[in-house]
């Protein structure tokens, strides 16, 4: 991967003090980029400060909510690259709180396009999609072709965030790509509740010696990328005009049931317990029983793949929390 695209670029990303877009941050810092991180810091979201500790004087960090027009229209301005990851992830808040997760997921999308419209049309940008607005799988692995039918409002807001994108793309010319991303992992991931990623509370509850609860008999497969390979393809994808106007899946060839995961994360740790337990009727709900990406569209046309094998980003996960735990959950 060339990253020679990245030095002295100016960057902009949105949700940086998250998950994702510190990891992503990090990476372009040692690329040699100029890097604004935007974050509203709202309690229920990803963000962190902490997750930024090791270049926190590396970077400018503006506390904005991405749902702030004139804030962004000044953000924009400049920027050479636009990672926009902000978003409302939970799935049962998008159900009981829908107007939210409509104005972060869709409506704040627009008006962040239309700023890079009217302000910086020469951006390019990569919006973090999701598997979830494929709902439940007509097929497996899932391909950029299947239907996209949500099982909830996440689904469906983040759905039109991503075709405003590529919207803005064929009609205005703004350079944007959508990648899907599937069960992302790792250090600075929310582990204090399962607003972000169920395994979140996982690696949580193993640190803590609690038991890990698998709901229904386990058997629901998913496929999981460690962080460090999600922050490869976002910049992969921002690198290479051929991403332009497309949406990719993001994926991994190890596919795994969820009680075969909880006990692989159980071995990675050296200790811990399952326990199994029914459904919760809001949960079953806007489950989407098994689901695996085909990620071969990446792969093909961008050169992308996963090289973090599942036991190894367990166990780097692992490793993070165990120090730094204090930092993520009280």
């Amino acid at each position: 991967m060339s990253e020679q695209a990245f030095s002295g670029a100016k960057v902009l990303i949105t949700g940086g003090l998250g998950f994702i877009g510190s990891s992503l941050a990090r990476r372009l810092v040692s690329c040699g980029a100029q890097v604004t991180l935007v974050d509203s810091l709202i309690p229920e979201y990803g963000g962190n400060p902490f997750n930024i500790h090791d270049i926190r004087e590396r970077v400018a960090v503006s506390i904005t909510d991405v749902r702030d027009p004139h804030a962004m229209t000044h953000l924009v301005k400049g920027q050479n690259f636009l990672f926009n990851l902000a978003g409302q992830t939970s799935h049962l808040d998008s159900m009981s709180d829908p107007m939210t997760d409509l104005q972060i997921n869709a409506a704040a999308q627009l008006s962040i396009l239309e700023a890079c419209r009217q302000y910086n049309p020469k951006v390019k940008i990569v919006f973090a999609s999701t598997r979830q607005l494929y709902g439940r799988p007509q097929y497996l692995p899932v391909d950029e072709k299947h239907p996209a039918r949500p099982v909830d409002v996440n689904g469906i807001n983040k759905l039109a965030g991503e075709q405003y994108h590529l919207l803005y793309n064929d009609v205005y010319g703004i350079r944007a790509c959508a990648l899907r991303l599937t069960n992302t992992y790792g250090p600075g991931m929310r582990v204090k509740d399962a607003r972000q990623t169920f395994l979140g509370i996982w690696v949580r509850h193993a640190i803590e010696r609690k038991p890990i609860v698998v709901y229904g008999d386990g058997s629901q497969l998913r496929d999981f990328n460690y962080v460090d390979d999600a922050v490869d393809a976002l910049l992969v994808a921002a690198a290479d005009a051929r991403s332009e106007g497309k949406v990719f899946n993001l994926g991994s060839e190890e596919v795994v049931d969820l009680k075969t995961l909880a006990q692989k994360l159980i071995a990675a740790f050296g200790e811990g317990s399952v326990q199994m337990i029914p459904f919760p009727s809001e949960r079953k709900a806007i489950d989407i029983g098994d689901y695996y990406s085909d990620f071969s569209k990446i792969r093909g046309e961008l050169g992308w793949s996963p090289k973090v094998s599942l036991q190894d980003g367990l166990q780097r996960t692992l490793r993070y929390y165990s120090e730094h735990g204090s930092k993520y959950w009280p």
